[in-house]
């Protein structure tokens, strides 16, 4: 996982005012509905006007997903820093020990929220092609990196099944978990037992003999 940085006084604030809009969209996504919810009532939820909502999302689909692109560019950044001669299973462990293992500033706000954020996205058929098309451009943009992080050692096929196993076989357990009635940490851990899984079936690709 990424080491944070000590935050000053303005960005703990700020943060704390995400924080607040987050949850406060998510409890009335749930009791009053989605389509019915609007930003000015976040927004009065938290008691800031609609142009601090904006600072801070460009819209109420974007504070279900208000995770999503930091932990894409996470991995993408782990990728691109692959080691001289990391095996891509040694390479993905490291990626899925960090986009899977809560971070200790947003770990408790995306367990509080998971319920009712994955009951919101099943319900609501435009969150739920968001949530595909995000899926799907994650997987996309993993599998072009590690292709280019691997030079001549992978070809196209091989990256885009490399990170179809792992990210695929996390999100379904994830899932199923959930459909089974897990608790938020639970289905945590079975992502990343999933993800474990799939990526000791990669241990043949990606992988340089010593000279």
């Amino acid at each position: 996982m990424v080491e944070r940085q000590p935050q000053g006084l303005r960005e703990r604030k700020k943060l704390r005012t995400r924080h607040s809009l987050c949850e406060a969209a998510m409890r009335l996504f749930h009791h009053k509905g989605y389509e019915e919810t609007t930003v000015a009532e976040i927004a009065a939820a938290v008691d800031v006007s609609t142009r601090t909502f904006f600072s801070y999302f460009a819209s109420k689909e974007d504070v279900v997903f208000h995770d999503t692109r930091a932990r894409a560019q996470q991995a993408l950044a782990l990728i691109a820093a692959r080691e001289p001669g990391e095996p891509v299973a040694a390479l993905l462990t490291r990626v899925a020990d960090a986009i899977l293992t809560l971070d200790p500033v947003e770990g408790d706000l995306v367990l509080r929220m998971m319920p009712e954020r994955s009951g919101i996205i099943r319900e609501v058929p435009a969150l739920q092609a968001r949530a595909l098309h995000l899926l799907f451009e994650f997987q996309r943009e993993l599998a072009g990196a590690l292709h280019e992080a691997y030079g001549g050692e992978l070809d196209h096929v091989e990256a885009a099944t490399a990170i179809g196993a792992f990210i695929g076989g996390a999100k379904l357990a994830a899932t199923v978990t959930m459909d089974h009635g897990g608790s938020p940490e639970q289905v945590v851990a079975a992502a990343h037992r999933a993800a474990e899984l799939a990526i000791s079936g990669l241990q043949g690709l990606g992988h340089q003999d010593s000279p």
